[in-house]
């Protein structure tokens, strides 16, 4: 089932906020305590928490946040979040509680990035699922509440929220896990699809993946060795021991992605894919369409609750964001795009905040099942279930087209070089990344050698794309291993060729992220995999396109187009050219596989 709620819904909401009490500092002092305490873990280790409570109601519900981005400020002064994102929950007099968790900041304890989940704890181990409970155990018997937790966070947060959901609390009735990271090497910000997402990666590490030295209340990140222009630094580096070598200290994480290249134990036990089941508070999971760090994480988190915890209640939020960008009051687009203003409001207003206020509370209507808005659309539409739409193949062809005819011709294939010396840039100006990148214009490629374009011709009626996007081609290459990148585009009339999904997939994983193989050079590797969902409305006059390339850098890691057992390993020698085949012809019919409502 689908219903529609008009666009000019939100146009009201964001009158109605004008029209509403100004929160802000001075509103907080006279509204609001705080105080900072240091909770005790089950195994003796000290988590540093701030808690607000309102002044002005009794037995409030509460809402946790946890975070390794630090709770500041500490001792005088309130978090921005309280008068910004969260402004509908300070209004209504809940008490928040934000956490260092273990091992950053003023916590105790060692940091592990996303620390593995321990279904069966025996004596005092811990997890994030474990420290969860032990904090709401404590907020419950120190804190008058009504009884009802509710967890939030976005990004990294996410993660620690989707953690909670599993300490099985039986004070927690509410969970929203926004951009989780779910898998790093499936998807999410270290890998997509095995392939190392080199410019992110790069810039995060410094940051996150070096020895941290709590407590603490200030922890900087390291200078980015990064020039001026990323595309050319990354390139004059090329290999993956050149960079670490320009890394400005020595980060255990980064070195120990280095040394697990593929889908091994160590990948699989961070993986929270197989533990989303038998959840027992309510769910309401939030991802952007245009989320350049956790798209993966939000749309699997959803499918994967839904398929192995029916009697969950879930609930799923997919719009047309970029990273967080639905806690941005002023968001209305990316790129060229400025048409989406208001929606978050909507959001933090019209669904958020009724979500936990309805589960914590009791008050107003059991949530939509699902809250979708597709970009080139002028409405949220509430569904049953995410996605409603049927796959259906349309075909590359001889003539460099893309439509829904199977081809028929007995040989035909299309044939590009990639040149790990020149590789294609992720976006024009390469120079640096920004959130943009995921809706840039790729008429650039049109003049490269190095990119296989197909186009449809003009529509004649709205073409609704909701849904995972599907990739299933027969692939050849004078080498043993290489790329294949994978660009949706929505080629607007004025010329603006706008990207909606790209992805990547290296060869060498066709059969298994586990067990990679080199492919023999000149045979047909018949390679198939999913894109994230998208969420977009290709109007009419407007084309589909689909271009193929076999480098997208310094997004993604150049590949050596040369096999070896650690791709991290690869010398200057090992770098070489590959002929890459695309075949589309009768019996080998690549096609992209469109989610089509």
């Amino acid at each position: 089932m689908r219903r529609i709620l008009v666009a000019f819904l939100c146009g009201i909401c964001l009158l109605a906020c004008k029209q509403e009490e100004i929160l802000d500092s001075q509103w907080l002092e006279e509204n609001y305590s705080k105080c900072e305490v240091v909770i005790q873990m089950r195994d003796g280790v000290g988590l540093y928490t701030a808690v607000y409570e309102p002044m002005f109601r009794e037995d409030p519900p509460v809402l946790l946040v946890r975070t390794p981005y630090s709770c500041a400020p500490y001792g005088q002064g309130w978090k921005d979040d309280l008068t910004s994102y969260m402004q509908e929950f300070i209004r209504n007099g809940y008490v928040i509680v934000f956490q260092d968790v273990r091992g950053r900041y003023m916590s105790e304890g060692e940091f592990v990035n996303v620390r593995p989940y321990i279904p069966e704890k025996t004596g005092n181990q811990v997890d994030e699922a474990s420290d969860t409970y032990d904090t709401i155990e404590w907020i419950i018997n120190n804190i008058s509440t009504n009884g009802a937790v509710g967890v939030t966070g976005m990004s990294y947060p996410g993660f620690y929220a989707t953690m909670a959901a599993l300490s099985g609390h039986p004070a927690l009735k509410a969970v929203s896990p926004q951009a989780p990271i779910l898998d790093w090497f499936k998807g999410d910000d270290v890998h997509h699809n095995g392939a190392f997402m080199l410019m992110d990666l790069y810039s995060f590490a410094p940051y996150m993946f070096k020895e941290h030295n709590n407590p603490i209340e200030e922890d900087h990140g390291l200078d980015s060795p990064i020039g001026e222009n990323a595309y050319d630094w990354f390139l004059s580096k090329k290999t993956v021991s050149a960079l670490t070598e320009a890394l400005p200290a020595s980060l255990p994480f980064w070195n120990e992605v280095l040394e697990h290249p593929d889908y091994d134990e160590y990948w699989r036990e961070r993986s929270l894919e197989q533990h989303l089941k038998d959840i027992k508070p309510a769910i309401l999971v939030v991802g952007g369409a245009y989320d350049t760090d956790d798209c993966y994480g939000a749309l699997n988190t959803y499918k994967l609750i839904r398929e192995n915890s029916p009697a969950t209640d879930l609930h799923f939020v997919y719009g047309p964001w970029s990273h967080g960008g639905w806690h941005e009051k002023d968001y209305v687009g990316l790129g060229q795009i400025d048409s989406w203003g208001g929606l978050s409001s909507y959001f933090m207003k019209n669904i958020e905040f009724p979500f936990f206020s309805y589960y914590l509370e009791g008050k107003g209507k059991r949530p939509e099942p699902v809250y979708a808005y597709s970009s080139g659309s002028d409405a949220w539409q509430i569904m049953d279930v995410w996605p409603q739409s049927e796959a259906v193949p349309y075909y590359l062809n001889a003539e460099k087209k893309i439509s829904a005819d199977l081809p028929q011709v007995e040989s035909s294939a299309s044939t590009y070089t990639s040149d790990p010396d020149s590789p294609v840039p992720f976006m024009e100006d390469a120079s640096r990344r920004n959130n943009a990148y995921m809706v840039a214009d790729q008429s650039f490629a049109l003049t490269r050698s190095d990119v296989l374009t197909c186009v449809g011709e003009p529509l004649q009626e709205v073409m609704k794309l909701e849904g995972p996007v599907g990739v299933d081609l027969y692939v050849s290459t004078t080498t043993d291993d290489a790329d294949v990148i994978v660009k949706l585009i929505d080629v607007h009339p004025d010329g603006y060729h706008m990207l909606v999904r790209g992805e990547v997939f290296p060869l060498r994983y066709a059969e298994s992220f586990s067990d990679p193989k080199p492919v023999v050079p000149g045979e047909i590797v018949h390679l198939e995999f999913k894109m994230n969902d998208v969420a977009h409305w290709i109007l009419p006059g407007h084309k589909l396109m689909v271009q193929i390339q076999s480098s997208w850098f310094p997004l993604v890691n150049m590949n050596p187009q040369k096999y070896l057992p650690n791709i991290y390993k690869a010398e200057l020698e090992d770098y070489r050219k590959a002929d890459i085949t695309i075949y589309h012809q009768k019996e080998q019919p690549s096609a992209i596989y469109l989610p089509l409502k």
